[in-house]
């Protein structure tokens, strides 16, 4: 009898080739590798899931007593906690999924070794995951916004709020890009690992978290604008606060800077996964 194989595995002929509907067939491994972030994250822990909630809280009191209190940084007239936690929540799916993304053939080595899937599953599944931990922290966002409200502080959402979907997948798209992007380029060259994790620290300085882009002479400001994730954070917090600087073109250069890298980063993706077992 003439033998049927239900699965055929060939190499890509296409650098740029991304199988969605391969991908899609592998949905309950993406889902499995979901659930493997989320539960192992804080697994033998005793506050547990509530981390979620704790570590956004204390990061914004050391920015209260650090940046607004002894430094004196400006937050554009908004309260403290609810202008540091703007750029905390956003900063932090950012940041997050970029480590993360990053690491994904080093930290995923045994896996990849033994048995076949499509390599982007790992990397979309931590960006899916991280996606859970923003939405809590969001909740935390809108208490904070709500006992203002109460409070009779001045703070509207503006029309730009529907944007948030959006927002929120530009920032999954450029730490998918730049992770999978350095990931690639660290399975040979590993001193990377040290020097990225060096660099996504010092990004944040780059960024307006701790600081309205306001603060920035209207001149210099076109430089702050060249980092894409800076009009995503000034857009999250004028969409939900109606107080930052707000460009569409400068929301517009973030979108196809996105683009671009992301099609970087899965060309060298695929490149690298033909060989990286030889390497790592």
């Amino acid at each position: 009898m003439e033998e049927t194989w239900t699965t055929v595995i060939k190499p890509k002929d296409k650098l740029l080739h991304v199988d969605f509907k391969e991908i899609w067939q592998y949905r309950d491994l993406w889902s499995m590798f979901v659930r493997r972030d989320i539960v192992t994250q804080y697994k033998q822990t005793i506050l547990g899931p509530l981390w979620y909630f704790i570590q956004p809280a204390l990061t914004t009191i050391m920015y209260m007593v650090v940046f607004g209190g002894i430094a004196k940084i400006s937050t554009d007239g908004l309260p403290q906690p609810l202008f540091y936690l703007a750029g905390i929540v956003c900063w932090q799916y950012f940041s997050d999924c970029l480590n993360k993304t990053s690491s994904t053939f080093i930290a995923n080595q045994h896996i990849f070794g033994k048995v076949y899937f499509p390599r982007l599953v790992v990397p979309l599944a931590t960006v899916s995951s991280n996606l859970l931990r923003m939405g809590i922290q969001f909740l935390l966002f809108v208490a904070v916004y709500l006992y203002y409200l109460v409070m009779g502080v001045q703070v509207r959402p503006t029309v730009y709020v529907l944007l948030l979907p959006l927002l929120i997948l530009m920032l999954a798209g450029l730490a998918l890009g730049f992770g999978i992007l350095i990931s690639s380029m660290t399975t040979k060259y590993r001193d990377l690992t040290f020097l990225f994790s060096f660099i996504v620290q010092l990004w944040m300085y780059a960024t307006p978290v701790i600081y309205p882009l306001s603060t920035i002479s209207p001149d210099k400001q076109w430089i702050m604008a060249l980092n894409p994730v800076t009009s995503i954070i000034e857009a999250f917090k004028y969409g939900t606060m109606g107080v930052a600087t707000f460009s569409w073109g400068h929301l517009a250069y973030s979108f196809g800077f996105m683009v671009a890298i992301l099609g970087i980063g899965i060309i060298v993706f695929n490149k690298v996964q033909r060989s990286f077992m030889d390497t790592v």
